[in-house]
């Protein structure tokens, strides 16, 4: 498949950062905590497109923690760099949780299992015999991402409505220059990949059919309702 390249790194408006302000970021790291940010153990690189459209592909670097054993919550950017654009989050749960969800909810939750297996979702500079001991874990899973910047459409700024986004499920999907200039940039062969996962062993009740969107398209929409008021919340006396 075959499409246009997008710069998928736009320019931010705005100042550039003043001496002073780099300063207090320098003092506050050094006096406050960032656990959240320190569970951060993992750098994974794949590709996301619009769950309405999937001419709109893009490189998604996940930097993600580990809650426990079955579930991991990412953040996206666009590149992982420091200038890295902060786009989106995921969500990634095991098999055994995802089946748990209602019904109505598994359609945002897309699997992993042809990412991995295809060689496309990758761990950049780490060996091979240590990612293969991750990504058996990972394409047993489901996950859920949210984008808020539409990078690919050149926008410096966060616009619009957050969107629902999924992954490649098949052959055929993704942008053959996409791929190649990843493969460029970080040394891989996603066809050497797949060779070396040929034997990994996916989801153990098959990729559910009301994920990745039920094999349709899905899309985030804003519509306008009249704002509960005050007045109607029950209030708690203590």
């Amino acid at each position: 498949m075959e499409g246009k390249h997008v710069s998928t790194h736009p320019e931010v408006p705005g100042e550039p950062t003043k001496t002073g302000t780099a300063i207090l970021e320098t003092a506050t790291a050094t006096i406050q905590g960032f656990g959240p940010i320190n569970k951060i153990h993992q750098h994974l690189c794949a590709f996301h497109f619009y769950g309405h459209d999937m001419t709109r592909q893009v490189e998604a670097h996940h930097l993600c923690g580990h809650q426990n054993e079955e579930f991991r919550q990412c953040l996206i950017y666009d590149r992982p760099d420091a200038d890295g654009r902060l786009i989106g989050l995921e969500y990634i749960v095991s098999e055994e949780l995802f089946l748990t969800l209602p019904d109505d909810e598994k359609k945002f939750w897309h699997s992993h299992e042809f990412e991995v297996k295809s060689g496309v979702l990758f761990m950049p500079g780490v060996p091979g015999p240590i990612q293969r001991q991750d990504l058996e874990k990972v394409a047993k899973t489901y996950g859920k991402v949210i984008h808020f910047w539409q990078v690919d459409r050149g926008d410096t700024l966060p616009l619009g409505i957050p969107q629902v986004m999924m992954a490649l499920t098949r052959d055929g999907q993704l942008y053959e220059n996409l791929a190649q200039d990843m493969e460029k940039r970080y040394g891989v062969s996603f066809a050497e990949e797949r060779e070396k996962r040929a034997n990994m062993e996916g989801l153990a009740h098959g990729i559910h059919p009301l994920a990745n969107a039920g094999s349709k398209g899905i899309q985030t929409v804003l519509r306008e309702v009249d704002c509960k008021p005050v007045e109607s919340v029950p209030r708690v006396f203590v």
